[in-house]
Parts: C-alpha cells; sequence; structure tokens
C-alpha cells in the first residue's frame, strides 16, 4: 500500500486537475468523494481505478474492494482532495464511463443548457427513483462528473443512463419512433394534468434563468407549464422536473 504525505506530491496535484473537466477530459477519470459515494461505486462494479483513504480512517469491512488499488494519505492531502468544507477522508479514482443508448419507446428527461451542477444532480436522483431510462445532458449543460453535481445525485448515475448528447438529435429520433415530447414553458403551453400519463415520453426542462430555448421548443409536441398558486415568479427546474416526471410516469 503507497503512502502520499505532501499535499505538493505530483500526484496529489494529478488527482486535484480532476476537479476540473479540463483534467478529466484530460485523464479520461474523474473524482468521487465520500463513503455513499465510493461504496455505490463498489456495489455496481464500476471502473474503479483507485482508492484513496486518510490514514485515519477505517474502510468498512462490507466493502469488495480486494483487487483495487489503495493509497494511503495524510490529513492534508485528503484536505486539498476535497471538494467540501469537512471531508470524509474517502476518494476514488474511477474512469469516465460511456452510458449512450437510443431512444427505444422508453421514458427520457432531457436538460437543455442547465447549469447549476446542483439542479442537475438532483434531477438525476429523482429520474433514478421515479423509474426514468436515461437523462441526456444537452448542449451548454454542466459536466455529468462535475463534483457537486455527484454529491447532488448520490451515486443515481451508476443506476441509470446519464450521457451528454444532442438533444435536436434525439428529438428527431424520438418524432420518428412515435414517442410524444413535452417542453416546459410558461408560455404558450397547457397545464401539466391535462396531460396523460404515458408509457413512453420524453421530457425537456430547461436553463434556470432561461429555460428550454426558442428553437428546441418549437420541436416539442406539446409544451407543459405548472400552475404558480403563490405569488413566486417560478419553480426551481429540479422541483419543477420532479413534478413531472411523477406525473407523466404515473
Amino acid at each position: 500500500m503507497k503512502y502520499i504525505q505532501s499535499a505538493k506530491n505530483a500526484q496529489v496535484k494529478q488527482w486535484k486537475k480532476l476537479l476540473t473537466k479540463k483534467g478529466r477530459d484530460e485523464f479520461g477519470t474523474y473524482l468521487l468523494e465520500g463513503f455513499h459515494l465510493v461504496e455505490e461505486a463498489l456495489k455496481y462494479k464500476e471502473d474503479i481505478v483507485e482508492l484513496i483513504m486518510n490514514e485515519e480512517v477505517d474502510l468498512p469491512h462490507s466493502w469488495d474492494y480486494d483487487e483495487v488499488s489503495i493509497t494511503m494519505v495524510s490529513k492534508e492531502v485528503a484536505k486539498a482532495l476535497s471538494d467540501t468544507g469537512t471531508t470524509q477522508g474517502v476518494f476514488a479514482i474511477c474512469n469516465k464511463q460511456s452510458k449512450t443508448v437510443k431512444p427505444n419507446h422508453g421514458t427520457y428527461l432531457l436538460l437543455d443548457g442547465v447549469q447549476d451542477p446542483g439542479n442537475i444532480g438532483t434531477m438525476i436522483r429523482t429520474a433514478d427513483a421515479s423509474g426514468i431510462d436515461a437523462v441526456i445532458l444537452g448542449n451548454g449543460t454542466v459536466d455529468l462528473y462535475n463534483p457537486k453535481l455527484l454529491r447532488s445525485a448520490q451515486g443515481s448515475h451508476f443506476h441509470l443512463n446519464v450521457f451528454h448528447d444532442d438533444i435536436s438529435g434525439w428529438i428527431e429520433e424520438c418524432k420518428s419512433m412515435g414517442i410524444p415530447i413535452y417542453g416546459t414553458s410558461l408560455e404558450d403551453g397547457v397545464e401539466y394534468r391535462s396531460v396523460s400519463p404515458q408509457k413512453s415520453f420524453a421530457l425537456i426542462v430547461g436553463n434556470e434563468g432561461n429555460g428550454v430555448s426558442e428553437e428546441i421548443l418549437q420541436k416539442t409536441d406539446q409544451n407543459l407549464y405548472i400552475p404558480i398558486r403563490g405569488r413566486a415568479e417560478s419553480l426551481n427546474v429540479s422541483v419543477a422536473a420532479g413534478v413531472l416526471l411523477y406525473h407523466l410516469k404515473n
């Protein structure tokens, strides 16, 4: 077992690059932090390159990590690698996965230019909970392996297909298969409860400030909105997605 004490170590510097999209693209790997996420990676047999643990941390006996390389690090190194205020001292380096699928009469959530990684992670987790088949991250949407996104998703990116792809292409393919496509818009939309639950559908939600782009909205079969009863201007995009997914998937 290797041991690294200094945060200035060359290997630590390389690991820290995985906190950025540029670094993740360069090395083809990403960094997971925390007991729950690392346990999910082990449970779902993700391609773990290495486990990293603070020297003061004990790994659970229930974990199956016999064939995984482990590096012990000092508290200083664990703090340097952490993207949180208080680290649990457990990390995993994983290979980025390619889980691309094509429409096949399933249920899909498409994200158009969503910027907040916490919102995206929450939507991936909600899609997982509601039984959605895939989440497609369209142009302008934050990188799947952003640390905040991964924490918010709580391991759900291991449970279903989540990947970056072109939303316009997905719309064309869904239409060719007769899969209804629903956009989300406060203008020129219908109240969501007027639409019956579907066995197959694609739901598109958009940017926190601007919503789904006009170009995409013009390609949908129908655009939905959730009534605002109080004085709030709008719902958080992840909350809105949850309401719509559970209604359409009912």
